[in-house]
Formats: C-alpha cells, sequence, structure tokens
C-alpha cells in the first residue's frame, strides 16, 4: 500500500545553534523509514544482484539477524561498524543490519590501500569490522588495531575473522528495536581533506531523511520505482542517493557489482530500472558502447546525474534516444548528505549549464573573500545549509571550526547564482581533480609524493580528458643523481593511496617547478604545458 507523501515544510531548530527549514512529517529514523516500507510492501523486491532476489521481508529478517548476532558479540548502539564491501547484496544487508542494531555504519571504499584504511578505523575507534575476503590483507593485524574487536569475512577470510554467514544466523529472540534520536550519527563517510588527511563526515538520522525526501520530492519519486545501483556505495551518492533513497519508496536497489557499459544497459532493460544517477562519464560509455534502442527501456524515467558538467551533445544523444528520459542534473558533497541543488524535471536542455536550484529545505549563499553576500549573477564561494548539512566531521574541532559557521557549510566551489536561484559552478576554489565522479585533493597526493626519498617537489594537476574529464598529472622534480621513472611514483601512489589516485601522467624534470617572486608555486604554467 503507497501512501501519498505530504511535503510541507516549517522551519525548526536543530544541532545546537542552527535554524533549518524542515518537512514537517517525516520518519524519526533511517531504520524508521525502511521499516515502514517493510510493512507497506513486504513482497515487493528489495535487494536484486547477480542472480538473487530478496524482498523487504527477507532483508529484514536478516537485518533482524544480523542486528542480533552484532549485539550478542557486544557491539552497541553508537558504535562504529566498518564495511569494506563493494557493491553487492552483502553491502546492502550490512547497511541496514548495522543500523537495525543502533550502530553507526561506516563504509569504506574498497580502492583504499592500508596506511588510509588503518587511519580511518583507528580514528573512529571502529568497533567490529565486515569486509569481503580479498581486502582482508590490506588491514592491520590485530594487535596494530586492538579496538577492533570483530571481523567478519565474505567468502574467505583467516584465522582472525569470523565467516559472514555467522552474521546472518537466527539468535531465535528478536531484539528491541533501538532508541535513537534523530540527530545522533547514522553514517561516518571518510572523505579526503586539503591537509591530506581523511575527514570523517557525520551524517545524522534527520540529515539522511531531509536527503531521501528531497530526492522523493524533487525527481517526483513514487513507491516500487526501481534503481540500478552504479555508484559504489561507499559514496554518498551510491549510499544515500541510490540505496536509502530506493528503501524509503518500498524501491528495488538493482546492484551491479562493477560498473559495464553493455552490462550496466542490459539491467536497465532486464529489471525495468526507473532510476538511477551516473556520473557523466558513464552515460556516454552507454552511447558508445551500445545503442539504446536495441533494449526496451520503456520504464527508464530518470536519469541523475553529477559530479561533473554533462556536454550538451551528451545530453541531445540521450534525448534523441531516449526521448521519455528525465535527465536531472544534482549538485552536493559528502557533508549535504548529497544533493544541495536539482535541475527542475523537464529543464535539462534549457538550463545545460546549471546545477539546478537549490533543494526545496536548503539554502545557497554566493560569498566573497570577506564573508559578503554577492548579487544575483555574481560570483563568489558556495555557502550551504539546511537539515541536510552534516553537524560536522568526526572527532576534528579544528576542520569544524574552518569549514563551518552558523550552520553553513563552505564548500570551496566558486558559482554564481541567478535571480531565479539557477545555481552555476565555474571553479573550484579547492585545489581538486575530479576523476569520473571521484574527487582527488592535490595536496595529499603531493604530501606522499614528496615523501619519497628520490623527490624534490612534486605539483599535481589536472590533465583534460574527453571520457572521465579530468585526469591526473604529476610534474616532479627528482633529487641530482638519483634513478626514478614514470613507474616508480605510479608504484609509490598505488601502494599508499586508492587505486584511482594514482598519477595517469608522469612528468620527471630536473629544472625547479615554476614559483611566483613569493616563491608560490605556480601551477598555470603547467597547465600551459599540457594545454
Amino acid at each position: 500500500m503507497s501512501t501519498t507523501p505530504n511535503f510541507a515544510i516549517r522551519h525548526e531548530h536543530h544541532f545546537g545553534d542552527r535554524v533549518v527549514r524542515c518537512y514537517q512529517e517525516r520518519p524519526a529514523s533511517v531504520l524508521d523509514s525502511f521499516l515502514a516500507s517493510v510493512e507497506r510492501a513486504p513482497e515487493a523486491d528489495c535487494i536484486v544482484c547477480e542472480g538473487q532476489r530478496l524482498s523487504y521481508r527477507e532483508v529484514a529478517d536478516r537485518a533482524e539477524a544480523m542486528a542480533a548476532q552484532l549485539r550478542h558479540r557486544g557491539v552497541e548502539p553508537g558504535d562504529r561498524v566498518g564495511l569494506l564491501i563493494g557493491n553487492s547484496t552483502e553491502l546492502v544487508l550490512t547497511v541496514l543490519g548495522v543500523l537495525r542494531a543502533g550502530a553507526i555504519v561506516m563504509p569504506l571504499n574498497i580502492r583504499e590501500q592500508g596506511p588510509g584504511l588503518r587511519y580511518m578505523l583507528e580514528h573512529s575507534d571502529a568497533r567490529a569490522i565486515v569486509f569481503a575476503g580479498e581486502q582482508g590483507r590490506k588491514l592491520p593485524a590485530p594487535d596494530e588495531l586492538p579496538g577492533l574487536k570483530h571481523r567478519f569475512a565474505i567468502g574467505g577470510g583467516d584465522e582472525h575473522s569470523e565467516p559472514f554467514e555467522n552474521l546472518l544466523k537466527d539468535t531465535g529472540t528478536r531484539l528491541p528495536l533501538p532508541s535513537i534520536k534523530e540527530e545522533e550519527p547514522a553514517v561516518i563517510l571518510y572523505t579526503s581533506g586539503t591537509t591530506g588527511k581523511p575527514k570523517g563526515v557525520i551524517l545524522t538520522h534527520f540529515n539522511i531523511i531531509h536527503s531521501v525526501m528531497h530526492f522523493q520530492h524533487t525527481m517526483a519519486l513514487g513507491d516500487g520505482e526501481r534503481t540500478l545501483l552504479v555508484a559504489p556505495g561507499s559514496h554518498v551518492t551510491g549510499l544515500v542517493a541510490n540505496m536509502l533513497t530506493m528503501t524509503h519508496v518500498a524501491g528495488a536497489i538493482v546492484v551491479i557489482p562493477a560498473f559495464d557499459a553493455v552490462e550496466a544497459v542490459r539491467l536497465l532493460a532486464k529489471e525495468k530500472v526507473t532510476h538511477t544517477i551516473m556520473v557523466p562519464a558513464m552515460y556516454n560509455l552507454c552511447l558508445l558502447r551500445t545503442n539504446f534502442r536495441d533494449h526496451d527501456l520503456s520504464a527508464f524515467r530518470i536519469g541523475g546525474f553529477g559530479g561533473a558538467p554533462m556536454p550538451e551533445s551528451t545530453i541531445a544523444q540521450l534525448r534523441e534516444q531516449l526521448p521519455d528520459l528525465e535527465l536531472i542534473n544534482a549538485y552536493g558533497a559528502t557533508e549535504t548528505t548529497s544533493p544541495s541543488t536539482c535541475l527542475p524535471l523537464g529543464d535539462a536542455g534549457e538550463h545545460a549549464d546549471s546545477v539546478g536550484q537549490p533543494v526545496p529545505c536548503g539554502d545557497i549563499r554566493i560569498m566573497d573573500d570577506h564573508g559578503r553576500e554577492v548579487a544575483p549573477g555574481e560570483s563568489g564561494e558556495l555557502w550551504i545549509s539546511g537539515p541536510m548539512v552534516s553537524p560536522g566531521y568526526w572527532n576534528n574541532p579544528e576542520a569544524n571550526a574552518r569549514e563551518f559557521t552558523a550552520g553553513h557549510w563552505k564548500s570551496g566551489d566558486i558559482g554564481s547564482m541567478d535571480e531565479q536561484g539557477f545555481v552555476r559552478i565555474f571553479d573550484r576554489k579547492k585545489d581538486m581533480i575530479n576523476r569520473g565522479g571521484y574527487n582527488i585533493y592535490s595536496v595529499e597526493l603531493e604530501n606522499l609524493i614528496i615523501s619519497h626519498p628520490a623527490v624534490v617537489e612534486c605539483a599535481v594537476i589536472p590533465h583534460p580528458d574527453e571520457v572521465l574529464g579530468e585526469k591526473i598529472h604529476v610534474f616532479v622534480t627528482q633529487v641530482d643523481g638519483q634513478e626514478l621513472s614514470e613507474d616508480d611514483i605510479r608504484q609509490f601512489c598505488r601502494e599508499n593511496l586508492a587505486d584511482y589516485k594514482t598519477p595517469d601522467y608522469v612528468t620527471i624534470q630536473d629544472e625547479p617547478l615554476p614559483r611566483n617572486a613569493n616563491g608560490k608555486l605556480v601551477k598555470a604554467g603547467l597547465k600551459e604545458r599540457i594545454a
């Protein structure tokens, strides 16, 4: 039984000093949102993955068992549980099982390497971790991380871990529902910071509920939608925009473990998918490698995109091959629990240069370097507020003081907003590369590469790419007399960082990097060299 949502809005006081617009009628927690869908549509598809199909009732039963097993092992409400799992049935089950236990979900990118994983698990004081078996080799040994009491391996493991299947065994007792306050953390997502150290963004139940309702509201989503999950579930888009938005509207999560254009289009047709969110590069690959007209995609209504602008030529091709598909640009960040803006339905062609208007409960101000709002159409930094904005970073008061002001998150993005509220993004104030939707901070790579004994100095800049938008180009000044190759730099990065942060281009030189009279590195000169 579906219900007509009520999107009435009122102002409320939250997080100590914030007054924000909120949806008046909303679930009290992410868990309540999921359980309401179980009640409305118990036999509807919840997860579809590689031939496996689980209903809402079956998923709820498994989440219940997992919660009881976690609690039996001493995982208490508020404890952090790491999830080092790729897109899979197990990922969705574990997210819901951890929430059912009242614990905090902490997804970790499977492309992250040992040093980063150790930092995140230690910084968050994680109590347990569920990991895909092949990922276990990257985890620190038990004596190196004694606070991580429990490890569960999917499809293999070692003497330090239990089989994942143990978490799904029925204990024979029903665990009482946890008492959850909506301002309590539901998720911690680690995102690279400008200092190079990952920051744990706190996403509360209050934040996530408003984000999934923003997607429901702006995309006109109804009960029984079917999404194709292609974005990593460890990313705010995959987790919130796809997974938790679907569990809010009793929709199906059709999982593709690794993106492949041909397989994605096949699943869109076979599973009668109605909705997805992909980066523009994925749409481009689908257009290059398949023909949409060869498939029955009559159910496919909503094509969300973000992370990078979509070329007008791509929009034109999609409109020609899929005339009934609504293309919707959405702009946001981990700190805003995904959407801050959304392009209104039907506006993709008319406002192709815009990321849309602020979400219904959100507010965006364009500020100059002195903290003063600029006039409509003028450029400045986007300061974002609303119920979807994180209360801050886990155990990081310095970053909280630097990046949040009076309930506004200072995005670091430079853009403008016109009198109709359409937002345009011009540049990134923060030194960041957008590689096919993956954000890579140059300083994180630079801090690592400069530690190589054969490197004097280095600079990381974006290298334009037709498919991914940007790739990584590293300029390295080597130590005199040292032997240093491009592969040496790539291997050094590969051993210490997520694989998508490995440089695509490496230029090794003997001469110093260009600097101005004040000694500041001039990256514009390097960009001219590759133009």
